[in-house]
């Protein structure tokens, strides 16, 4: 299925039914008086975050949901039936805005989380609620309100504690395969991931983390070229950014500390916090380096680059280096404080309560 991370969808919740207007006839009741019942309320709609879902592709294809309407009271006092809600399964980390208003309504980042994105009608009034003492006979009822109706816009931005940074054939996803069960494509040209892929990192039982394998960033990403935009998007819920630097390119000629710094101002153009987020530098491929030299190769390419962070020295098509490195990455993950949940999780989680 292909990576769809944006739609626009048309949502109707269902609307209430009317209220009847009756009177009760009856052999040997000449005075039966009112017995309109009320009418059901409108199904409302909501958007339900699925773990087992990672794209918004179904929505190309279905972009009008509609929930059932009330039905309308009839005689003998009968109330109309509610219609039933409707559920509609979003991925998880899912957020909808109101396209009219820009409104957002909810970030739905935990297998369950439930929005509810369109109200049913309220029922309407049969004519017995308005019997009294002076008005005996009313012939007065209320109908049913309408549900509500919007155009909903759903992002989707991937959750990973770790996310997965660089040019294109980086080594990204060889990367990503050899620490994780992930599988993503591996071949020897530029954009082989054309979408996140998601990897769960497991270092031990009850330890793991999960890691995402960002698309190939390029050279003016964060103005949208070769789509930066809708890549680097999903690195904001990252806590942690891993910047892989292929360190033996096929050009003998390529200046290596030159991108790097390519990734950095991208990052840094595209939002403050990206490029303010904690990032390791990640060597990759190594092992076509002499051992004899690698130790004085990395401080050489660190001094270049004036950089006195986190790093590491690996080679992900051999696994070198990578165990280490995940543990390290383990520890400083639980060492880092979790991240406060955001107020349009909080509010989907209050509207879930609500219903």
């Amino acid at each position: 299925m292909k990576f769809v991370d944006e739609a626009t969808v048309h949502v109707h919740a269902g609307d209430g039914g009317n209220g009847a207007l009756s009177f009760r006839r009856e052999k040997f009741v000449p005075r039966g008086g009112p017995d309109g019942g009320d009418g059901g309320a409108g199904g409302s709609i909501f958007f339900e975050a699925r773990s087992g879902l990672n794209t918004l592709a179904d929505f190309r294809y279905t972009r009008q949901f509609r929930a059932q309407n009330g039905e309308g009271g009839a005689g003998r006092q009968r109330s109309g039936r509610n219609g039933s809600d409707l559920v509609v399964a979003v991925p998880i980390g899912t957020l909808v805005r109101d396209t009219e208003t820009g409104e957002l309504l909810g970030d739905l980042t935990r297998d369950g989380a439930r929005l509810c994105v369109a109200q049913g009608g309220r029922g309407g009034v049969g004519n017995t609620r308005f019997k009294s003492s002076t008005n005996r006979a009313p012939r007065r009822t209320i109908p049913g309100a309408p549900g509500q109706a919007r155009e909903l816009f759903l992002e989707l931005q991937v959750l990973a504690d770790v996310g997965l940074v660089g040019l294109p054939n980086a080594g990204k996803s060889t990367f990503l395969r050899a620490v994780s069960e992930a599988r993503p494509k591996v071949a020897d040209y530029p954009f082989t991931t054309l979408h996140p892929e998601l990897g769960v990192v497991t270092v031990e039982r009850h330890r793991s983390f999960v890691i995402a394998d960002i698309p190939g960033l390029i050279e003016g990403a964060h103005e949208g070229a070769g789509l930066g935009t809708q890549f680097l998007r999903h690195l904001s819920r990252t806590r942690l950014l891993l910047h892989l630097i292929d360190v033996a390119p096929l050009d003998p000629d390529t200046d290596v500390a030159a991108d790097v710094r390519v990734i950095e101002e991208e990052l840094r153009l595209f939002h403050d916090d990206l490029g303010g987020k904690e990032r390791w530098l990640v060597f990759n491929k190594v092992d076509l380096w002499p051992e004899a030299e690698r130790a004085s190769r990395l401080e050489v390419l660190r001094a270049a680059l004036g950089w006195d962070g986190p790093y590491a020295a690996v080679s992900a098509i051999k696994g070198l280096g990578c165990s280490a490195l995940m543990g390290r990455l383990m520890q400083r993950l639980e060492a880092l404080a979790p991240a406060p949940p955001d107020s349009g999780s909080a509010a989907a989680d209050a509207e879930s309560e609500d219903a």
